[in-house]
C-alpha cells in the first residue's frame, strides 16, 4: 500500500459517525479506497439506508482527505448494509431487526407510527416487514388499504400480505372485521407465537412490531420468544399519557428489551388556513420525560388532517407524498432518527471485515 493510501486511512480515522461516536474505519464503514492521478474514490458502507448523518459524514470525509497534499477530488460511492442486533435465524430466518411500536394506553396513534415507521424505512431502501400484534383492534389492514385479503399457505409456512412494498401479518386478515376478539392470555401466546415461527416473512432489514397499548401478555410473549432489537413508546405531550407511557417504558427495561427511543405524537396543530400552532395537548412533555428517563427523543409529529384521511381511506403513501411539508419533514425526522438509533444499538456487535485498498 502507498503511503498516500496510508495517509488516506489516517485522515478516515479522523472522521467520526456522529451517532456512533466512532471513526468510520473502526467500524468498518470504509469499504475501499481508490487514487489515480490525484483524484480519490473511497467506498462508504451505511449501517441505514436511512442514516440521519450521510451528509455530514460526507463532507467530513470530503474534508479530511482534501487537507492532504496532492489529492484534487474526492469521490464516495455510498453503499448500504443494516446490522443486526442479535442472530435471529432460529427463530426469525433472514430477519436483521425487530422493532416494537409500544403505548402505555391507546389513542396515542401507536398504529399510524407502526405504519410510518415501516413505510418510512421502505422508502428508504430498507426491506421492510410490518406484524400487527395487537390480537384485540387489529388496525394495520385498514390503515394499509387491504382489509379482507387473505395469507396463502405453503409447505413452509403461511406467506404475508403485500401492501406498499411491505410484507405484512395481522390477525385481522383471519377473523370477521366486526367480530370482537375475546381470548384469554394462552390464546393470545398461541397465536403470537404463531406468527413469529410460521410466518415466511423471508429477508428483512427490519420487521416493525405494532404491540397493543398497556404492559400485557403481548409485549411479555414477545420478549421471551424472540431477542429484540429494541422498543419504541408511543405518547401525546398531556401528563395522563406520559405517566402511563413511562409504566410502558420501564416494563420493556425490565423485560430485557432496549428503549430505543419516545416519539410524542399529536404533538400540535398548524391551522392550515391561518398557519398558527396550537398546542392542543400541552408540548414537549415527551422530551422532558425522555430526557428524565435518560432514553433517546424520537421527535414530534403534529396533529394533521391529512394523516387522517389516509388513516381512513387505507392510502399510507399519501402522509409522504401529499401532505404539507411540515409533516412530510416530522415524519421523515422520525424515521431517520429511529434508524440512528438501532444503528447505535447495533454498533457494538459489528464484527470486523477485510478493507479493499486498490
Amino acid at each position: 500500500m502507498s503511503t498516500t493510501k496510508e495517509r488516506i486511512l489516517e485522515a478516515l480515522h479522523r472522521v467520526n459517525d456522529p451517532e456512533l461516536h466512532k471513526d468510520l474505519v473502526t467500524l468498518n464503514m470504509v469499504k475501499e479506497v481508490a487514487i489515480e492521478d490525484g483524484r480519490v474514490r473511497v467506498g462508504i458502507e451505511l449501517t441505514t439506508p436511512a442514516c440521519p448523518m450521510k451528509e455530514v459524514i460526507g463532507n467530513d470525509v470530503e474534508r479530511e482527505i482534501m487537507k492532504l497534499d496532492g489529492i484534487s477530488e474526492v469521490r464516495i460511492d455510498w453503499s448500504v448494509r443494516v446490522r443486526e442486533t442479535v442472530n435471529l435465524d432460529a427463530q426469525l430466518p433472514g430477519v436483521k431487526n425487530t422493532i416494537a411500536i409500544g403505548a402505555g394506553k391507546g389513542g396515542v396513534g401507536k398504529s399510524t407510527i407502526a405504519v410510518l415507521a415501516a413505510l418510512g424505512f421502505q422508502r428508504e431502501g430498507a426491506t421492510v416487514g410490518l406484524l400487527d400484534a395487537d390480537l384485540y383492534g387489529p388496525s394495520i389492514p385498514k390503515l394499509l388499504g387491504i382489509e379482507g385479503k387473505q395469507p396463502d399457505i405453503s409447505d413452509e409456512g403461511i406467506i404475508p400480505i403485500e401492501a406498499d412494498g411491505l410484507r405484512v401479518m395481522s390477525i385481522g386478515f383471519m377473523i370477521d372485521p366486526d367480530k370482537p376478539v375475546i381470548w384469554r392470555g394462552p390464546m393470545v401466546h398461541n397465536i403470537l407465537k404463531q406468527f413469529l415461527e410460521q410466518v415466511v416473512w423471508g429477508e428483512l432489514d427490519y420487521l416493525v412490531i405494532d404491540l397493543p397499548p398497556g404492559t400485557g401478555d403481548v409485549p411479555l410473549t414477545l420478549s421471551q420468544t424472540i431477542p429484540m432489537t429494541g422498543a419504541v413508546i408511543v405518547c401525546t405531550p398531556q401528563e395522563v399519557a406520559l405517566l402511563d407511557a413511562v409504566r410502558a417504558l420501564r416494563m420493556y427495561q425490565q423485560l430485557g428489551v432496549a428503549p430505543l427511543g419516545i416519539l410524542e405524537n399529536m404533538s400540535y396543530f398548524i391551522a392550515p388556513d391561518t398557519g398558527k400552532e396550537y398546542d392542543l395537548f400541552g408540548r414537549g412533555g415527551a422530551k422532558e420525560a425522555a430526557g428524565r428517563e435518560g432514553v433517546p427523543f424520537l421527535g414530534e409529529i403534529p396533529i394533521n388532517i391529512g394523516i387522517r384521511i389516509a388513516g381512513d381511506e387505507g392510502t399510507p403513501r399519501a402522509n409522504f407524498e401529499k401532505t404539507d411539508k411540515t409533516m412530510r419533514d416530522a415524519i421523515t425526522a422520525f424515521v431517520r432518527n429511529l434508524a440512528g438509533q438501532i444503528s447505535v444499538r447495533n454498533a457494538s456487535k459489528t464484527a470486523p471485515e477485510k478493507l479493499i485498498v486498490t
